[in-house]
């Protein structure tokens, strides 16, 4: 009693069959099969991000190469003494610096360009006297400009060094930066944990004037991140300045 009903439906199926095939292929159809990532998917894939490196905080404690020292971050205590004093011509610095400017030395005069050491190491009572000296043939104003109040030098640090061209050309002057000794120590410094701490056009942000004699130690890690990060100054590099 079924035949007749199974063969109505199966000859319906091979009707529908032949109306399909008959059909012209889209170039959808025609193209093979590949895999279709969802909306959703896709929604979620994140977008790239790009991070600026974190900015060290200052470092305070003066026994630290990286410490921070300028007119409104003084030395703690401000009587500060370092230990282990080296001297490099008769100038002293702590252990760690003075090899490293032994060996950035030698480099120079290698180099053609002779450096001598002026000025390292230098106690309170010593900064003491130079400033009101500063201060009593300049006036206060300007003394500010070219030199620290006491507890507030790096030269108290022992990390510091003063250094000249050994020919005497433009000794703790501006125009040392022109000489040969100047062009290679700015170039050069640091790749032995040494930065020129007041470079020009800078005043306004480290606080002096500009001092292309002024050697700062702060190891090969920092030097070496302001250098490849084109920092200009410790204040910038600690974020005391808004960097570029």
């Amino acid at each position: 009693m079924s035949y007749p009903r199974r063969s109505a439906l199966a000859a319906a199926l091979a009707g529908a069959a032949l109306l399909l095939t008959s059909l012209p292929a889209s170039p959808a159809a025609a193209a093979p099969l590949r895999p279709v990532a969802s909306v959703g998917a896709a929604a979620a894939a994140p977008a790239p991000v790009t991070t600026k490196p974190a900015v060290p905080k200052p470092l305070r404690d003066p026994r630290n190469i990286g410490v921070l020292v300028n007119k409104t971050h003084p030395l703690k205590p401000k009587s500060y003494v370092p230990k282990g004093h080296v001297r490099v011509q008769g100038q002293r610095l702590r252990a760690e610096p003075a090899a490293a400017l032994k060996k950035m030395m030698r480099d120079a005069k290698a180099s053609g360009a002779r450096l001598v050491t002026v000025s390292g190491y230098r106690s309170y009572s010593t900064q003491k006297s130079l400033f009101a000296r500063y201060t009593r043939a300049y006036g206060a104003t300007y003394a500010a400009r070219i030199s620290a109040r006491p507890g507030y030098s790096e030269h108290q640090t022992g990390l510091t060094m003063d250094v000249g061209a050994a020919s005497g050309a433009c000794r703790l002057g501006a125009c040392l930066g022109n000489t040969k000794a100047g062009r290679w120590v700015a170039k050069n410094a640091w790749k032995y944990g040494y930065i020129v701490r007041y470079p020009k056009g800078q005043e306004k942000v480290a606080g002096y004037t500009y001092e292309p004699w002024h050697l700062r130690y702060v190891g090969v890690k920092i030097s070496t991140a302001m250098k490849k990060g084109k920092i200009p100054t410790l204040e910038h590099y600690y974020g005391q300045v808004k960097r570029r």
